[in-house]
């Protein structure tokens, strides 16, 4: 094959890593400090919001990211009288699916991270005279942000790989170019580029974790 045979393959290529890497800030951004509020939902006094907030997470992380995303893109808009005001164009049902069910798995992990900081934290603050503010803000989260980085990194990489999932709901991602290649060429190469193209992905991703964790001393 020549070289002007795998530029005419890579190209279109890259352009689906674009769609990739745009849904992939758009669900990181909106996610995690979705997730955020939804750990204060469940810790919240209010029994009613936190069941509430409960069943979400429960019914987000115990049911498919695919079927999910098939709902939200195929069915909402087959429902009776307010259907036709849940039409979306195939990303953005993508990046509505992605944000709330990451925005789940993040809750999980802040919680996680609030449970592991010692009570003593929240009553030493009280004796130095801090509100309720100041201690949230300058002690409990910064503790819980070392704690949990690994996790959300952890889950950042998951992400990004979760995106081959556009292909299935018809957005043009990697995959989907990727797809297109072999059956157009009958040669299974666009497979290994594209798992190259991830694979260089997470690195990038990997290394920036890494850096953070470096930063707050976690080496």
């Amino acid at each position: 094959m020549s070289a002007d045979y795998y530029t005419s393959m890579i190209k279109p290529m890259l352009e689906g890593a674009q769609m990739t890497i745009l849904l992939f800030l758009i669900a990181i951004v909106v996610s995690i400090p979705l997730g955020f509020v939804l750990t204060l939902a469940v810790k919240s006094s209010s029994k009613p919001i936190a069941w509430l907030a409960h069943t979400y997470i429960y019914v987000m992380r115990g049911t498919p990211l695919l079927l999910q995303l098939l709902v939200i893109c195929f069915g909402l808009p087959m429902l009776p009288v307010v259907g036709e005001y849940l039409v979306l164009d195939r990303f953005t049902a993508a990046c509505v699916g992605f944000v709330l069910n990451y925005a789940a798995y993040f809750a999980e992990i802040f919680r996680g991270g609030l449970i592991s900081i010692d009570k003593g934290q929240y009553e030493a603050s009280q004796v130095l005279g801090f509100n309720k503010w100041q201690t949230t803000t300058r002690i409990i989260l910064p503790q819980m942000f070392r704690v949990v980085l690994p996790s959300v990194a952890n889950e950042s990489i998951t992400l990004i790989k979760d995106t081959a999932l556009l292909y299935a709901v018809a957005v043009p991602e990697l995959l989907h170019f990727a797809q297109t290649a072999v059956n157009r060429d009958f040669t299974i190469m666009p497979f290994f580029i594209a798992a190259i193209i991830y694979l260089i992905m997470t690195l990038l991703l990997t290394l920036l974790f890494k850096w953070l964790e470096r930063k707050f001393k976690f080496e």
